[in-house]
């Protein structure tokens, strides 16, 4: 598997976190770049690995408008800043993509200098798309070609020009020899020349290996352009609508059927990029009606299908709308001094480092456990990824779930709360705007629940919530609750591995119609009448518990 299938972003928009000039005078580099050294210790503490910065190069503006693409910005820095933070990144375990800005040039690029000073002349002039020396453009350039948005800031470069094809591709050789870089993010990937993309892909393969392309797709079939002929992945904004109309209309229908779409357009090993506000959108706190829903929300994102994405300051819960036309607002400088406490004071904050923490340990089940929908009302929305089941309520108040689980008992991941099977299901309430993920109860739950040091709360009847979550007016917060006395659980086995699943009974049907425990039965028979049968052995098989993959292991045997 490559490293961005399992990966958990961070996306930083340099030229506003470092609080750099809306205007570049290209004069002498400024060392902002370098203020994001102490970022590096925040995004290993919230629990990311890796992250999406940029736009990056020379441009005269917003950074979308590029001039030179072998140079940082001056307003960042120099070459050896980039190179010094990619490095350090990567001393602290995360991978680094950039921005990649390859569909127009800004005016100051050499080529389009060229062509302004050369026009008809310009061994440049096939470079760009639809250049009319019959018109003319606000420039007074004496000349028109196309753009991109309509802006003629940025102006569109011509991809089926071999030439054009050829620079991009020596850009990308030069970023990962000059930084090491480790993926691109496409800008305006829905407007690219799809054998551009293709020649963009053959040089992603060459560079490095597992260097991943994503592009910023906004509407359409997403298999169009995540295939294994494009790109590896592309922006989920289907899902990021979804997330927060469907908490602000109560309308989990929205969410869930959004989830079945995006799962059906691109198969199960391409991950979406999947993220709730970027630089280009309002913050997540602004969008929700409810601030509560921040909670439910981020529960989502992390569990979902896909590969999760926080945009930087939203895990301080900080709000930015778009004003009079300007984005600026949405990228604001931040100094991470005046957040130091958050980690411990700030619920939003809390919130990301658990379920950063929940994503790490639990992520064979985030990544690659099917999805399968439990529990769909407008307001409560329940789904299982592998070994664990997410729960999520929008309402103001209660929520009540019964789902099938497979696990004798469940604790929240979250919340600490333990909650038993009934009959092959559970029962259970979450607080109004909550949500939660379960995992198997085994007595070796390697993700740290947060607790007070206090007594712990009594064991509930089973049809009663067990705790409480966030209370619907407040913050999100995580619970501030631990599990119940470990005397009132059940005794289980010190390894289950010793009593699972040789006793399930192997019913004679086909492989496929099997449930994973009889799978694993048929499994460890199989082994059994080939050999001694290890502990390691024993425990590989049990711990499998993808149905796919253990209906080949059967298949195996002959």
């Amino acid at each position: 598997m490559a490293w961005y299938d399992e990966a958990v972003f961070y996306h930083i928009y340099p030229l506003g976190l470092t609080g750099a000039p809306r205007q570049n005078d290209y004069g002498e580099p400024v060392h902002r770049l370098n203020t994001l050294l102490p970022w590096i210790g925040h995004l290993k503490k919230l629990g990311f690995t890796a992250l999406y910065i940029g736009p990056l190069f020379q441009s005269v503006g917003h950074g979308y408008e590029t001039t030179d693409y072998q140079l940082l910005d001056s307003r960042l820095g120099t070459n050896e800043d980039l190179r010094n933070f990619v490095s350090a990144c990567h001393e602290a375990g995360l991978k680094v993509i950039f921005d990649g800005v390859f569909n127009h040039t800004g005016r100051d690029f050499f080529a389009f200098k060229d062509l302004q000073a050369n026009r008809e002349q310009s061994v440049y002039k096939d470079w760009y798309c639809n250049v009319n020396f019959w018109g003319n453009n606000e420039y007074n350039d004496g000349f028109s070609y196309d753009n991109w948005g309509g802006y003629n800031l940025l102006v569109k470069l011509n991809q089926r020009n071999w030439a054009v094809r050829d620079y991009i591709c020596d850009v990308i050789h030069f970023w990962v020899s000059e930084f090491d870089v480790d993926g691109i993010r496409l800008d305006a990937a829905d407007v690219l020349d799809f054998e551009f993309m293709k020649a963009l892909r053959r040089t992603a393969d060459e560079v490095k290996p597992d260097f991943w392309l994503m592009g910023e797709v906004i509407h359409g079939d997403y298999s169009r352009w995540a295939n294994e002929n494009t790109l590896h992945s592309v922006t989920n904004y289907t899902l990021h609508k979804a997330l927060y109309s469907g908490h602000n209309d109560h309308n989990y229908f929205e969410i869930a059927h959004t989830v079945q779409r995006t799962n059906g357009m691109v198969p199960a090993h391409i991950k979406l990029y999947n993220f709730v506000d970027n630089h280009d959108v309002e913050r997540i706190h602004t969008k929700l009606m409810n601030k509560a829903h921040f909670l439910p929300v981020h529960v989502l994102l992390y569990t979902l299908p896909g590969i999760p994405s926080v945009y930087y300051g939203s895990e301080f819960g900080i709000d930015g709308r778009k004003e009079r036309g300007s984005d600026d607002s949405l990228r604001p400088y931040i100094d991470l001094k005046e957040h130091s406490e958050d980690y411990e004071s700030n619920p939003c904050t809390r919130l990301i480092a658990a379920l950063g923490n929940i994503h790490r340990d639990w992520n064979g089940d985030l990544v690659w456990g099917d999805y399968r929908q439990l529990h769909l009302t407008t307001q409560q929305f329940a789904f299982q990824r592998g070994r664990l089941i997410v729960a999520v309520n929008n309402s103001d108040g209660e929520g009540w779930f019964n789902v099938e689980a497979q696990a004798s008992a469940y604790v929240g991941l979250l919340s600490g709360r333990r909650i038993e099977n009934g009959g092959g299901r559970l029962n259970f309430s979450l607080p109004g705007c909550s949500g939660d993920i379960f995992a198997p109860d085994d007595g070796q739950l390697p993700v740290e629940i947060p607790a007070k040091e206090e007594a712990p709360v009594e064991a509930q009847p089973e049809e009663k919530p067990l705790v409480k979550l966030a209370a619907p007016e407040a913050a999100p917060a995580m619970a501030e609750t631990v599990p119940a006395k470990a005397e009132e659980k059940p005794a289980e086995p010190e390894n289950k591995a010793e009593s699972q699943p040789e006793d399930v009974e192997i019913p004679d049907i086909p492989y496929d119609l099997m449930t994973v425990e009889q799978l694993q039965a048929v499994i460890l028979a199989k082994m059994a009448k080939n050999g001694p049968v290890t502990e390691q052995m024993r425990r590989d098989v049990v711990e499998n518990i993808w149905h796919n993959s253990l209906v080949n292991w059967a298949n195996s045997f002959r």
